[in-house]
């Protein structure tokens, strides 16, 4: 025996036929246009809600006069918000600061649009002390101390955050007249712009791309060659079934992996250009785009061995794919909404959005509070307190369909580890179960 044959090994032996095979399945996938089809309607699809995101980043959210401090109420020339500020009747036009000593001519009516925006220390700890009245109708007022600490923290004209732990959410305790009027713009920006990463990862990644394209690339990674009748030639090769099923599904992630990585990096730029801020990159938003590209990784893992042993077990595979489908897509809008249901659990994609949740937790720690202060809006909003009901801001409604909570009860880090042992036990369980049906099959 030569110095050659005696170094082989069955390690080298398996190389060679992982490797056979999986170019094997690489060059059919290059080569049939429906491949290329389905890889470019799910790109179509993505470039279009990316072109929704580049609009709304363009576009400049109205500015609302939230407290009415623009407002003139007599009709005497001077706005409510000058008016109040020196103590003249904003209803009667014979009192107004014209008639003080010395008079004050009119300030324009823009500089009391957005004039009290948020002032919000977002931190971790469960009763905050924040806000400021940078308009100074509470701290400049004529309103009594008792009046100025309506929330009884014995600092007057500011606002209380207290976590509530059985509804996961903070409760608004504000003096009055502070922060009551927000920047929409500044706000509804980067509400649209955490929506959009969130949206777009866990329903156009992980569902859309995740699911679709396993649906028709990889329900038919076994059953085609056993229909076409190549299978046998596979089979004749000393090469274990099992082998056979894993090395197919290697060659099928060959190229589905590098699409994933090149459409998460390409939203990952435009979105980091694009996004709000005086930076010239965000940069920290690359983690959050790195966790949806593990989930959306893992997910087609997952589904690829799924479909190809159903189509292994039947060769219309795809019909028995359709309502697991169905299921998935069921699961993908409960995980958004209650993201601690234990039907979860029984799903793929509830393990993979809890990635996205962990990652933007803990890039955006603030984002149980910036989400408070979108339903807040001011003192306007439905989670209002002092000043009664009105609309929430700009954005709100969008980032609050799109985050969840950690439905795991544990941290973003252990939630994270979990969610990815999960999926990675997922896909062995139906290579498994799919190499067994493989095995039991005759090849003609």
């Amino acid at each position: 025996m030569s110095k050659k044959e005696r170094g082989e090994t069955i390690w080298t032996s398996l190389d060679r036929k992982a490797t056979a095979i999986a170019e094997f399945t690489m060059r059919q996938y290059r080569t049939r246009l429906s491949t290329w089809v389905v890889l470019g309607v799910g790109f179509l699809a993505i470039s279009v809600v990316l072109l929704f995101y580049i609009d709304a980043m363009n576009t400049e959210i109205e500015a609302v006069d939230n407290d009415g401090d623009s407002e003139d109420w007599d009709g005497d020339g001077y706005v409510n918000g000058q008016e109040f500020k020196y103590g003249t009747d904003l209803f009667d036009d014979a009192s107004h600061p014209g008639l003080l000593s010395p008079s004050i001519e009119p300030e324009p009516a823009s500089m009391y649009i957005n004039e009290d925006d948020y002032n919000w220390d977002y931190s971790d700890a469960s009763t905050i002390t924040t806000g400021y009245d940078d308009d100074g109708d509470c701290r400049d007022s004529q309103l009594p101390p008792s009046a100025q600490d309506d929330n009884s923290d014995g600092t007057p004209c500011n606002i209380i955050l207290i976590y509530n732990p059985a509804t996961d959410t903070y409760l608004i305790y504000a003096d009055p007249y502070v922060d009551e009027d927000p920047d929409e713009d500044r706000y509804g920006k980067e509400a649209q712009h955490r929506a959009f990463i969130l949206g777009v990862g866990k329903l156009g990644f992980v569902f859309l791309l995740s699911i679709f394209i396993p649906l028709f690339l990889a329900t038919g990674l076994i059953r085609d060659e056993m229909t076409s009748g190549t299978m046998q030639y596979m089979t004749a090769k000393p090469i274990a079934r099992g082998e056979i099923f894993l090395y197919r599904m290697l060659g099928y992630l060959a190229i589905v992996w590098p699409y994933l990585v090149v459409v998460c990096t390409l939203l990952a730029i435009v979105s980091g250009f694009m996004g709000p801020g005086d930076q010239f990159f965000r940069f920290a938003d690359l983690g959050v785009w790195f966790s949806i590209l593990i989930a959306a990784l893992l997910a087609t893992l997952v589904y690829g061995m799924l479909f190809a042993s159903l189509g292994v077990l039947w060769k219309y595979g795809i019909i028995l794919a359709l309502p697991i489908a169905a299921w998935e897509l069921g699961m993908a809008l409960l995980s958004m909404s209650v993201p601690e249901s234990s039907f979860l659990r029984m799903s793929i994609v509830g393990w993979s959005m809890s990635i996205i949740d962990s990652a933007a937790y803990l890039v955006w720690p603030d984002m149980d509070m910036f989400t408070a202060a979108g339903a807040w809006a001011g003192g306007a909003g439905e989670t209002s307190i002092f000043f009664g009901t009105g609309n929430a801001l700009p954005g709100y409604n969008a980032l609050e369909w799109a985050q969840s909570d950690l439905g795991l009860g544990m941290g973003p880090y252990a939630t994270s580890i979990v969610s990815m042992i999960v999926l990675v036990c997922q896909a062995a369980f139906f290579w498994f179960i799919g190499q067994l049906i493989f095995k039991s099959k005759e090849i003609v």
